[in-house]
């Protein structure tokens, strides 16, 4: 996994639809997912709290936030392995980055390597719900 940020979310994205264009089959891109997830960096006991939960998910997941307006950095994890794969691909899209392009990024990502149509509708919906708690907390820094 690339550890410096790319220049762009936009380029963030990119790189991961070309990564995942390697793959021919989604048996290949669900390991390549756990993998990812796998790299994630530790994550510390305390923050496992009601407060960083994201909810509408399935798995645990939490999401922590730090930084200003300039510069934002998330930290998040899960008990779920794919579930693991997919936060490091919206931290690589989003962490690092000012609150107005966390904002203004949607995330073609999910569509361009076809995980909307490979994942379960849990797993779907609380990817939404982690996008909208990530840039909710980017636009609480941005008012």
């Amino acid at each position: 996994m690339n550890t410096i940020a790319p220049a762009s979310a936009a380029q963030a994205q990119q790189d991961i639809a070309e990564e995942f264009a390697f793959f021919g089959d989604w048996t290949e891109r669900y390991q390549y997912l756990i993998d990812l997830g796998k790299q994630l960096p530790p994550f510390r006991d305390e923050w496992k709290t009601e407060e960083h939960r994201v909810h509408g998910c399935q798995s645990m997941v939490w999401l922590v936030p730090s930084g200003d307006a300039s510069r934002m950095h998330f930290e998040a994890t899960s008990d779920s392995a794919i579930v693991s794969g997919l936060i490091a691909l919206v931290l690589r899209v989003y962490s690092g980055r000012s609150a107005a392009e966390i904002v203004a990024t949607e995330p073609a990502f999910i569509q361009e390597i076809g995980l909307a149509k490979h994942l379960s509708p849990t797993r779907s919906n609380g990817l939404a719900a982690m996008l909208v708690k990530l840039k909710a907390y980017a636009a609480e820094k941005l008012s």
